[in-house]
């Protein structure tokens, strides 16, 4: 079995054959499911989000470092299923209603699913109902909320208003974010937190179901 600490460059660089191969490795080797995520393949993502921060990475490198990670994943994901393992939070996630933009949204998402959180993607134009249902349905404790557009802004006050009628706005944080959202619109709406990147949403959602 090669070492462990390849997986880490694998996801790190975006390799995901060699991610791929390795966590295979792994798991016939009897290595614990639970560790290849926690100590190799989370913090590879955290370093991909520090080095993008940093302007070290870009778009397109933090995109094929989360693909790598999904690759590894989904050999994962059934057997920490089995044992009962849970994942950091549970996030549905959408581009509020009247947007179509989905980039900077995807690119969250598998920020997110890097970070250890199990991610619901709702994908573009959701309604504040369909976000409801969601976290109904897959029992979430956060939201996250993109809109690209100014026009489209107000479909976040409308879906935490929504989550409120509801009786689940005190089940779930909500995060918000794309280019038009600042920090102020953010309290004025209600949200629990905003994030102007994809790397500092991570830190954001654990804070939030860490609160």
């Amino acid at each position: 079995m090669r070492d462990l600490k390849l997986l880490y460059t694998a996801v790190l660089e975006g390799d995901a054959p060699t991610a791929k191969s390795i966590t295979e490795e792994a798991l016939q080797a009897g290595v614990n499911p639970q560790t290849l995520v926690s100590e190799y393949m989370i913090p590879a993502m955290d370093e991909a989000g520090r080095r993008f921060e940093c302007n070290d990475y870009f778009v397109p490198e933090l995109l094929i470092a989360a693909r790598a990670m999904k690759g590894s994943l989904e050999l994962i994901r059934p057997l920490l299923a089995q044992q009962g393992a849970q994942p950091t939070g549970r996030v549905v996630i959408g581009t509020v209603k009247g947007d179509l933009h989905d980039i900077g949204k995807n690119l969250v998402a598998a920020m997110l699913e890097g970070g250890g959180f199990e991610v619901v993607d709702l994908g573009v134009d959701v309604s504040p109902e369909k976000f409801v249902a969601a976290v109904h349905e897959k029992n979430a404790n956060l939201v996250a909320l993109s809109a690209l557009l100014t026009t489209t802004m107000p479909s976040m006050k409308a879906t935490i208003e929504a989550l409120k009628q509801a009786g689940v706005r005190d089940k779930v944080k909500v995060m918000v974010g794309g280019a038009p959202v600042t920090q102020k619109f953010a309290d004025e709406i209600g949200a629990d937190g905003y994030s102007d990147n994809a790397a500092s949403a991570v830190a954001l959602a654990r804070k939030a179901v860490a609160a």
